[in-house]
């Protein structure tokens, strides 16, 4: 396990085919998971990158930190984080409030993104009056009261079954994440809006959406495409709302189509 302390907090994060040589792919997770979302597609891209994952506060082996959060405090650990390593112009992939993350980084630091991957987000996801509602049940019934209502919205009825292994993997992760650390972020989520800045996005971005996602739905995901200069649009059938979870592979066919289609590192050329 790895550790790093930057903006006063310790970040937990997994760098991965480390080298000189390739250019550098990095993950941000959705609200209430951790970095091992994404084990599928590190594990097919790691020979064609270098790519650190990170749990943000308040999630997986990081720091509780403050809650609540400001968007621009998982803004800025990201940042400290790429400034640690000493990464510029990396390949920035979020999936929902990781997008949003994601976004931030970009609007804040152009420096240090080179493309941009937004999974399942949106320039404002949700209204102030929703997210305030989710905060209030869950400091008054914890979050494992909302365990199955999330799991509606993240996964497809055919991957929600009892005998899938991987689901309960995934209810189980939700269930033992940090509820002050869950509903912080809630927080940050309430009070964003990029629907402005994120118009000065000036990088290759694709976004991408579970066709069956109920989370962030295909229409916000393509209306975000829309104010992002040049951004391209694509659907993954089958999916909810996280589709490196549950429709991996057809997630990186589309990563590995938008890298070689912007020449971005060596799997173009592979």
């Amino acid at each position: 396990m790895d550790f790093v302390s930057v903006n006063q907090t310790i970040l937990h994060y997994k760098l991965t085919g480390q080298s000189q040589d390739m250019p550098v792919l990095v993950f941000s997770n959705s609200l209430g998971t951790d970095f091992r979302i994404w084990d599928a597609v590190v594990s097919a891209l790691s020979d064609q990158f270098t790519i650190l994952c990170y749990d943000k506060r308040g999630h997986g082996l990081s720091d509780l930190a403050n809650p609540p959060y400001r968007m621009a405090d998982h803004v800025g650990d990201l940042v400290a984080l790429l400034d640690h390593f000493g990464f510029s112009k990396v390949v920035l992939c979020g999936l929902s409030v990781g997008g949003m993350i994601a976004q931030g980084v970009t609007i804040s630091r152009p420096d240090l993104v080179g493309a941009l991957v937004l999974c399942d987000t949106g320039h404002k996801i949700g209204t102030a009056e929703m997210w305030q509602e989710r905060i209030d049940a869950l400091e008054e019934d914890g979050l494992v009261s909302m365990v199955d209502t999330v799991m509606e919205r993240w996964f497809t009825e055919p991957f929600r079954q009892p005998d899938n292994p991987l689901f309960s993997g995934c209810v189980a992760m939700l269930a033992r994440q940090n509820e002050q650390g869950y509903i912080g972020t809630c927080a940050a989520i309430r009070d964003t809006d990029w629907t402005k800045k994120v118009q000065s996005v000036d990088v290759p971005t694709l976004c991408v959406v579970g066709a069956r996602d109920l989370a962030t739905p295909p229409e916000l995901v393509k209306e975000l495409s829309t104010l992002i200069p040049n951004a391209e649009y694509r659907e993954i059938a089958g999916s909810g709302h996280i589709p490196c979870v549950e429709q991996p592979q057809i997630l990186i066919a589309e990563l590995k189509d938008f890298f070689v289609k912007n020449k971005i590192g060596q799997i173009a050329n592979g």
